[in-house]
């Protein structure tokens, strides 16, 4: 049987992963390629590396078009989301890369958002492990909604997850410093965002707690944890165009050593298709994940300080977006988990 998939955003970085995901997926079959200021264009006169797509005409958002699809892909700007995905059917699954279902308080999302909240779909990071040992993979199990998280949380979840449902690390003091490519800012153009701007310069922004992205990494750490846990991120834009590199630190509990804390990730780990604790001694660097579904993680602990710091790698286009929108799609539809998604990244 054939599933049919719609793409809204297809002129950006994310819709344009999502469509060359869903071109090597064994049991999709591409329907409407949407966007706004660009319909009526030829796909690849915007997205010229999907080849197999190039001639297909982007039509205009709108639910006639989105309608009549098995799956609907939402990657569209925070707040468009909500009224598009309103006013399709119950029984299609639609996912949505904006942040628009993400958070669980409509309090944080009206004061990171200034909007009313839409409410909150079930989040599609399957791997997040929940208090009670259960992990969110059970929740996308039939889902027909479903939130994708941010990049950032993405990463930073998966680095810091382990520890607070083992019961490992405090949940006051944890510091989360994050740097990404410039393809998370999005593809309009912005002058900070010029080659001239960002080659051979890192900036910090969104500093003192002031990044959306903060509730929802603090909402998937209290959900895991059992309860509240408090951060601190700041994120970093890095001169490159793909990669996030997290490098997440939170005070251990006493009693708690070396041998607990390497076992704490590794049995976290140990059976997920894409989430990779690496060998004593290396550490992550962004080329490993480049193009991938995978992340790489390596912790520490720094008895001195009585901390563990973990640092995590994604490519935040494929598993910090569009790998974990197509990886939940999967899961939801009972598929493969892994179908259509890319376990080797390239190098150089």
């Amino acid at each position: 049987m054939t599933i049919t998939a719609a793409v809204s955003g297809a002129s950006g970085y994310a819709g344009g992963e999502v469509l060359r995901l869903l071109a090597n997926h064994p049991e999709i079959e591409i329907g409407a390629i949407t966007a706004h200021s660009s319909a009526g264009s030829r796909l690849g006169e915007l997205q010229p590396h999907l080849l197999s797509l190039a001639d297909r005409t982007i039509t205009e958002t709108n639910p006639e078009n989105l309608a009549g699809h098995d799956v609907v892909f939402l990657a569209l700007p925070h707040g468009a989301s909500a009224a598009v995905a309103a006013q399709l059917p119950e029984d299609t699954l639609v996912i949505d890369a904006g942040a628009d279902h993400r958070l669980e308080d409509p309090e944080a999302w009206f004061r990171f958002y200034s909007s009313e909240h839409a409410g909150t779909w079930p989040y599609g990071l399957p791997e997040l492990m929940l208090d009670g040992g259960h992990r969110q993979r059970e929740k996308l199990l039939g889902a027909r909604r479903i939130a994708v998280p941010g990049c950032y949380p993405t990463s930073a979840l998966l680095a810091l997850v382990p520890g607070f449902a083992a019961g490992l690390l405090e949940p006051r003091d944890v510091v989360i410093v994050s740097a990404s490519g410039t393809s998370g800012a999005g593809k309009s153009a912005k002058p900070h965002l010029l080659g001239s701007e960002v080659m051979g310069s890192m900036s910090p922004y969104g500093v003192g707690g002031g990044h959306r992205h903060t509730p929802e990494i603090e909402q998937g750490l209290s959900n895991a944890a059992g309860e509240s846990v408090t951060i601190s991120f700041t994120p970093t834009l890095a001169p490159m165009s793909r990669g996030i590199l997290t490098t997440a630190t939170a005070r251990v509990k006493p009693g708690v050593d070396k041998a607990a804390l390497r076992a704490a990730w590794s049995d976290a780990y140990g059976d997920e298709e894409f989430i990779h604790v690496l060998p004593e001694g290396q550490w992550p660097a962004t080329q490993m994940v480049l193009g991938s579904n995978n992340a790489a993680i390596q912790l520490a602990f720094d008895e001195h300080a009585g901390r563990v710091i973990v640092s995590s790698v994604i490519d935040n286009l494929t598993k910090g977006t569009a790998g974990g929108a197509v990886q939940s799609m999967n899961i939801a539809l009972g598929l493969p988990e892994g179908a259509g998604l890319a376990q080797l990244g390239v190098a150089p």
